[in-house]
């Protein structure tokens, strides 16, 4: 109901909105600027976060802009699997037949990466998030996976994505030959006090309602609250936009972004 009120075509702070209007933070920038190197490089990138940063989605806005022709993505987000399970997902992602016996499973993943990128000059791209979950098990056949012609050539890139602890994980003595196949490493910061500002007014903006919908000091509150974490932004403004309706207050104050956030149990 709000957004005929406030004359927004649509809800600003909803998770679906669509690659063409990402926000453009540092965190964004750095993650895609990585990304685009180890597209052409390969081997392992790894990047983490605390929950709710936007990782997913910077990695959604660098799939949607892939070559076809040239790459080859595959997105797998079931992590707390076996390792018999991650071999199957494996084997799918790269259109294989499956089988129950994990040498074979492991020979032909092996030999359709290698035909993919010698034959058919394409990169595959395996993305794995909430990595933080895989077993050690996992992580072992990875290496062992990545290690083509006597270990003289990265086959794919794979990108692990997880929470921030995930690279304390990696940096276990056990992990020390899979740790030093990593290309790229990004860890999030969040969004600044500033960004947190323009994030909520470009949020506004691109749906058609205006800067004048939210106070200034409104919108500080809404950075000091969510400590620069965007998830917690969107539901903390679509929370203050459903309040502000119901209340009937044509600008989003400060009163509203305090009952808002104890609606959420950010304060």
């Amino acid at each position: 109901m709000f957004k005929p009120f406030y004359g927004l075509t649509f809800n600003p702070f909803d998770k679906s909105l669509p690659e063409s209007h990402a926000f453009e933070s540092r965190d964004f920038k750095q993650m895609l600027s990585r990304l685009d190197y180890l597209k052409n490089t390969r081997g392992i990138g790894l990047f983490t976060a605390p929950p709710g940063m936007g990782k997913t989605f910077a990695l959604r806005c660098f799939a949607k802009n892939l070559n076809p022709n040239l790459f080859q993505i595959s997105y797998i987000c079931l992590s707390t699997v076996s390792v018999s399970e991650f071999y199957h997902q494996f084997s799918l992602a790269l259109g294989l037949d499956y089988s129950s016996k994990k040498t074979v499973m492991f020979r032909n993943i092996q030999e359709r990466l290698f035909y993919l990128l010698k034959e058919k000059r394409k990169t595959f791209i395996l993305a794995i998030d909430e990595s933080q979950y895989l077993n050690a098990g996992i992580f072992r056949d990875i290496k062992m996976l990545m290690n083509v012609h006597f270990d003289s050539l990265d086959c794919f890139a794979l990108i692990f994505i997880g929470q921030t602890y995930l690279a304390s994980i990696l940096e276990k003595p056990v992990h020390e030959s899979l740790k030093q196949r990593i290309v790229v490493h990004y860890n999030y910061e969040g969004l600044s006090s500033d960004e947190a500002k323009d994030y909520i007014y470009s949020r506004l903006e691109v749906a058609g309602g205006s800067r004048n919908l939210i106070n200034e000091a409104a919108v500080h509150a809404v950075a000091n609250f969510c400590q620069g974490t965007p998830r917690l932004i969107n539901s903390l403004m679509t929370n203050a936009l459903i309040l502000g309706t119901q209340l009937q207050k044509t600008t989003i104050d400060t009163e509203i972004i305090l009952a808002a956030s104890n609606n959420l149990a950010l304060c």
